[in-house]
């Protein structure tokens, strides 16, 4: 059975960092937000955020190439998740981000959105995508941090 609480994803960029709640049953995942990383509010946000969702778990997107190798954005993730941690004690999970971009963006499409709203929401809806990659391993039992 699947533990009752929400679950936080993030989708971290240097510009922008899409946010995704569940809902505390771990079935329904909405695209929250998508925060201005270089905002003098962005640590408040966080702490913010954390605080309100209260999760069981932080899914954090982890950028590898299509070969499965880190990228060179790996080294800015880690200094997020490391923030995260001083923010709060719950498992941090690194969740594999390849395509979530490019998923997203034919959701956008699909529901009929225009490029110009697609592009301040895609960010929120690949962290969508990649705390439904983090619920299918949660229900499989293969998530790890």
């Amino acid at each position: 059975m699947t533990a009752v609480g929400r679950r936080l994803a993030f989708d971290y960029g240097d510009i922008r960092t899409g946010v995704a709640v569940s809902d505390p049953h771990g079935i329904l995942v909405t695209p929250h937000a998508t925060l201005l990383t270089q905002s003098e509010t962005f640590l408040a946000t966080l702490q913010e955020l954390v605080s309100e969702v209260e999760p069981l778990y932080i899914a954090v997107g982890s950028p590898l190439h299509l070969s499965g190798e880190a990228s060179a954005k790996m080294e800015s993730v880690s200094l997020f998740v490391d923030i995260l941690k001083g923010l709060t004690e719950v498992p941090i999970h690194l969740i594999d981000e390849r395509l979530t971009t490019v998923t997203a963006q034919g959701r956008m499409r699909d529901a009929g959105k225009s490029s110009k709203v697609s592009k301040s929401m895609i960010d929120s809806v690949a962290a969508a995508t990649i705390l439904e990659q983090a619920l299918r391993a949660e229900k499989n039992g293969t998530l790890t941090q």
